[in-house]
């Protein structure tokens, strides 16, 4: 029996190729049918990307608010000045090189401080001893509470501490214990207002002195606050204010000594141990009773445990992405399973185990980059809140692209299991699936 063709298909035409839509896709396609079953359930994968979204947040914002606070700690240290060692009393009783808890003793006298300036070393650049005293500085009707230092005239430049108008006092006023000062700035606004404090008088304590300087304000507040602070002749402070001496000698709080480079640091330290350990007749080190601060030993120190915190601190929050790709890898088996009749259909259409594992594979990287995106914004966003806190956030490109990278990382690694079950499927039992 003879079948004519239908007058709409003529004899010899060859039939239209069907659409492939279940064979091998290419990236393109599997990368296509990956977005639209993502969004196709919004809020499902909005919640399996959550664990990638927090983890590289996390790892973002507190990475850049750490390098943030270290940076602005070790440039606060360095504005008090550079190459600086600081010389101060160890407080307490000794015996055997143990501290024991005690009264304050201080043990650096001014002839310790006038010795030190007196060495004849090449890598001294400066010598500033200091005594301070909590006071209150008035004004007219107008107080404030201050700190007042008594010290040297080479303070500006051994503690970077420049004017903002005025001078400094000299040595002469030193010798001649001037009653001269140099207030800072909260002190020249809490008491002067806006009237130009040069010139004029202030109170501090039962004692007058005449302004002659200013200092710039230096932006900050609380404890050890700068702009608070009053600077007045060290021989007219331990007239005036002071009268704490050791073996009949007047003591100062600390000797500031600013070293020409920071090479000299060191050498320099060692100089001024052997100085005052013979000085103050000091055979055995572990019974100093004197204490220096190198600043570089500071900044290395501090550097070392904001470094070691920031690290702790990111691998806290990388652990978050690993929970997150256990989450990503959990929904997708669960996707596997919704959808084994999609994948059986796609198998009797042409696709290979490789299209199917590709298909899958991509929906997770893809799940996972996605969060990671949405992640490093949200990251920066918390890093750059930070500022409210003063804190101005620094961030590491080698941190973010680590963290970007880590993110895809877990969509495969998490996402190949599920994609290789997928793949592993009978398109027989797969149509049969309900």
């Amino acid at each position: 029996m003879t079948v004519r063709p239908l007058e709409s298909e003529p004899a010899g035409t060859p039939a239209a190729p069907r659409p492939h839509s279940g064979g091998g896709l290419g990236l393109v396609g599997a990368v296509t049918i990956a977005w639209r079953a993502i969004i196709g359930t919004p809020l499902r994968s909005m919640l399996t990307a959550l664990g990638v979204i927090i983890g590289v947040a996390a790892v973002i914002a507190l990475t850049a608010i750490g390098a943030g606070s270290t940076a602005g700690v070790t440039k606060n240290l360095e504005a008090l000045g550079t190459n600086l060692l600081t010389v101060g009393s160890v407080r307490g009783n000794f015996g055997g090189g143990s501290l024991v808890r005690g009264g304050p003793r201080q043990t650096i006298t001014l002839k310790d401080a006038e010795a030190i300036a007196a060495l004849d070393s090449a890598r001294i650049a400066g010598v500033a001893p200091t005594s301070q005293s909590s006071v209150q500085a008035k004004a007219g009707s107008l107080n404030t509470q201050a700190t007042v230092i008594g010290t040297w005239p080479a303070y500006q430049t051994v503690r970077n501490s420049p004017l903002a108008s005025g001078s400094y006092f000299t040595d002469e006023d030193v010798k001649g214990r001037k009653r001269v000062a140099v207030i800072g700035y909260q002190v020249a606004q809490d008491v002067f207002g806006t009237s130009d404090p040069l010139g004029q008088k202030l109170r501090l304590g039962n004692v007058t002195f005449t302004v002659v300087g200013t200092l710039p304000d230096k932006g900050a507040s609380g404890f050890g606050n700068p702009n608070a602070q009053v600077l007045i002749p060290l021989s007219t402070f331990q007239q005036r204010f002071s009268n704490t001496r050791s073996n009949g000698q007047p003591t100062v709080s600390s000797v500031y000594v600013q070293a020409r480079t920071a090479a000299d640091l060191t050498p320099l330290q060692d100089e001024l141990t052997s100085l005052l350990e013979t000085r103050h007749k000091i055979t055995d080190s572990s019974n100093d009773d004197f204490q220096i601060q190198n600043q570089a030993d500071a900044l290395s120190s501090l550097s070392s445990v904001t470094t070691t915190l920031t690290l702790l601190v990111g691998a806290i929050a990388g652990i978050s992405l690993l929970v997150g790709g256990i989450g990503i890898m959990n929904i997708m088996l669960v996707s596997v399973t919704e959808r084994t009749r999609e994948i059986g259909v796609r198998k009797a259409l042409g696709a290979k185990p490789r299209d199917i594992l590709t298909q899958f594979l991509v929906e997770a990287f893809v799940l996972s980059v996605g969060g990671g995106v949405i992640g490093l914004a949200l990251g920066v966003a918390a890093a750059y809140a930070g500022t409210l806190a003063g804190i101005t956030p620094v961030f590491s490109p080698v941190t973010v692209g680590i963290a970007f990278l880590f993110s895809a990382f877990v969509g495969i690694f998490f996402g190949y299991y599920p994609a290789a079950q997928a793949a592993k499927l009978d398109p027989v039992d797969s149509l049969r699936y309900e």
